[in-house]
């Protein structure tokens, strides 16, 4: 609440309602709690480009994950879940680890063979549910260097894959306390991961500060001080540089956060967080 102008759910509430004047495929419905609001719209994008307009306009609003719209086939009785046929063309050498990528979100191969042109480019055809796209283009465009060339369209309405879909294989380094970032605490951190923060940003409790290098999260205390006294200290000589931080879009945020996860938006910052309605529910479990 410190950075924006329009704070308040009643403020938000009637911006979102007003979009509805113009943004003729978006819906907007009010759910049980008074505060929260399902938006649905054509696609990531269609959703991200309302946030970044609303963010600049000086709106502070929290943003859950994406998750698709399932219906219920009338016929059968079951629920079905959209999916997309997706070309990627990307080099004959990375074309197994875009396999192996589409194999771990339920992807079905469809067809695969070398492009016609000059260069030795794999053309790979797979079905796979709307779920699966969900964060796949920026792991996709890691895998193969930024080389891959990626074409999705909505196929159809099948029968919903049992179980969730894994979407990343690495948790998230968590903020220990609140208060501000300093070097020395960033120092300690950048070994267990790579960071989304430097040092004089403000930092709250369970405020993803970066990407752990294992699965499964990990609290970090990136605002620990380095002890001042008057004894020489043996490390006193060594330096450790502090490697430069991931600069994260708003896309990027959006893909990233998993579904215990939310994304803070204000005018000038993207923070990712826990979601505090989920940690006593998972500690439950």
């Amino acid at each position: 609440g410190r950075e924006g102008k329009f704070l308040t759910s009643r403020m938000i509430r009637d911006r979102l309602f007003k979009e509805l004047d113009r943004n003729v495929a978006l819906r907007v419905e009010e759910t049980d709690s008074a505060d929260k609001y399902a938006v649905s719209g054509r696609g990531q994008l269609h959703l991200t480009v309302l946030i970044e307009t609303m963010r600049r306009e000086g709106f502070e609003l929290e943003v859950g994950p994406p998750v698709v719209i399932y219906r219920t086939n009338e016929e059968t009785g079951k629920v079905e879940e959209p999916f997309e046929m997706v070309e990627v063309r990307v080099p004959e050498e990375y074309s197994g680890s875009v396999i192996d990528l589409f194999n771990t979100r339920s992807g079905e191969l469809q067809d695969m063979g070398l492009d016609d042109g000059g260069e030795s480019m794999s053309v790979i055809k797979y079905l796979i549910p709307t779920r699966g796209m969900l964060g796949l283009r920026s792991s996709l465009l890691t895998a193969t260097r930024g080389t891959a060339i990626i074409d999705a369209v909505f196929d159809s309405y099948r029968e919903k894959i049992p179980g969730d879909i894994q979407s990343r294989d690495k948790g998230s380094l968590l903020a220990f306390e609140d208060g501000t970032i300093t070097s020395f605490g960033l120092e300690n951190a950048q070994d267990r991961g790579k960071l989304f923060v430097k040092a004089g940003d403000e930092t709250y409790k369970n405020m993803i500060v970066g990407i752990h290098q294992r699965p499964g999260d990990l609290a970090v205390n990136v605002c620990k001080t380095k002890q001042l006294t008057n004894m020489r200290s043996a490390t006193k000589g060594i330096t450790v540089g502090i490697t430069a931080p991931i600069d994260m879009s708003l896309d990027a945020c959006v893909e990233y956060i998993a579904t215990d996860e939310i994304l803070e938006v204000t005018p000038t910052k993207f923070r990712m967080a826990k979601n505090p309605d989920m940690l006593g529910k998972k500690g439950k479990k």
